[in-house]
């Protein structure tokens, strides 16, 4: 079976695909990542091929923070960044399903070429599921944007995908994603080397900070305007701090205090379990790697998924919320310590990361995959 992937040129919308990817490369289908010409570089590193099918993508306009009573607003102006980059690759995209012939083309969820390609075509469609939003106001955009592209392929609206595959824990998905797929969250780290102080005994509680990848993008500090000040509260709790954060950006900070003790590129599936406490975003991969880990939570959100990934963590027992307008070094410590030294925290993370790891394999992901091709016109 030849299975083609696509994703937007972002670390966190990719990496979710990687794990499923290379399961179906065991299990001995032909694989292809198509994405745009500059983030190829960054899916060879994952050791899968790679095509490009559009220009250098640009992400200009994708916004964090602001006003929380206009966060559909700016969901949606976040969505017509996507559907940009999807109508830039779209032409690629279908010259490439024209030409290879994919049996099956699954897409993250902002990706929506793949799927328009796919109907297109009449090859089954598959969608990673990141994130605990529904996004409406994503595909809404996507919709609006492609509605040129759509009529003049024939297709009536932004179709709709065959099977939506969830890593997610089936406790905090909101209803509307109950008939979606099960699936084991298998994290992808890219090429972090595992540092040696994981795997040795810690004399203090050690505490992970993290923006993810994107959000030290969007800030013109890379983001240490935001954490030097709450790292250097958090030095005053007796605490071992590390910050993952992409070698790049790091260079560009300020010095930090002592009681940081590693900062840089790392790879959170190892990091997080030799953590007590995961401060970050809200991000999917960082969000679902910490609950695998049985790390309880600060969650810090600030763009559009992050608040129902924060809310869902919150609801669950496995952790805390401080959104932006409640955002100051003081209470991130305060709540800090809240998560070190109150039990309850702990003993829910334990039983999320036991849900998650009770989901179906990447193996039987794989063999239901193969089922929506058997019936498909040659």
């Amino acid at each position: 079976m030849r299975i083609l992937f696509t994703t937007v040129p972002l670390p966190g919308h990719f990496f979710p695909l990687v794990p499923l990817a290379w399961a179906c490369r065991a299990m001995g289908h032909d694989v292809l990542v198509a994405t745009s010409e500059d983030f190829v570089p960054e899916v060879l590193r994952s050791g899968l091929a790679a095509t490009s099918v559009g220009p250098v993508a640009s992400c200009v306009g994708l916004t964090a923070g602001g006003d929380p009573d206009r966060l559909a607003e700016r969901r949606y102006a976040n969505g017509r960044v996507f559907a940009r980059i999807a109508a830039d690759d779209l032409p690629g995209t279908l010259s490439l399903v024209d030409s290879w012939r994919p049996d099956l083309v699954v897409s993250e969820r902002v990706e929506t070429a793949g799927l328009v390609a796919a109907a297109t075509f009449a090859v089954p469609a598959v969608e990673l599921h990141w994130g605990v939003a529904p996004l409406a106001e994503y595909r809404s955009a996507a919709a609006d944007h492609l509605a040129a592209d759509l009529a003049a392929l024939g297709l009536p609206a932004l179709p709709l995908p065959a099977l939506v595959l969830n890593p997610w824990p089936p406790s905090l998905r909101p209803a509307y994603a109950s008939g979606q797929r099960s699936m084991l969250n298998v994290p992808y780290d890219g090429d972090s080397r595992v540092p040696s102080w994981v795997w040795r005994p810690r004399e203090e509680p050690r505490v992970c900070l993290t923006l993810g990848t994107v959000l030290p993008r969007l800030c013109g500090d890379g983001g240490s305007e935001t954490l030097v000040p709450i790292v250097e509260r958090l030095a005053g709790l007796g605490v071992d701090v590390v910050i993952a954060v992409d070698d790049k950006i790091a260079v560009r900070w300020p010095p930090l205090p002592s009681a940081v003790r590693h900062v840089g590129r790392m790879p959170l599936s190892h990091v997080l379990r030799a953590c007590d406490v995961a401060i970050h975003h809200g991000g999917q991969g960082t969000a679902l790697t910490a609950i695998g880990a049985g790390s309880p939570q600060l969650v810090l959100p600030v763009l559009d998924d992050q608040f129902d990934n924060a809310d869902s963590v919150v609801r669950s027992g496995a952790g805390l919320c401080l959104r932006p307008e409640e955002l100051t070094p003081g209470r991130v410590a305060e709540h800090c310590l809240e998560l070190l030294h109150r039990p309850r925290f702990a003993r829910a993370a334990t039983e999320l990361a036991a849900e998650v790891a009770a989901q179906p394999s990447l193996v039987e992901v794989v063999g239901e995959l193969n089922t929506l091709t058997t019936n498909r016109r040659p």
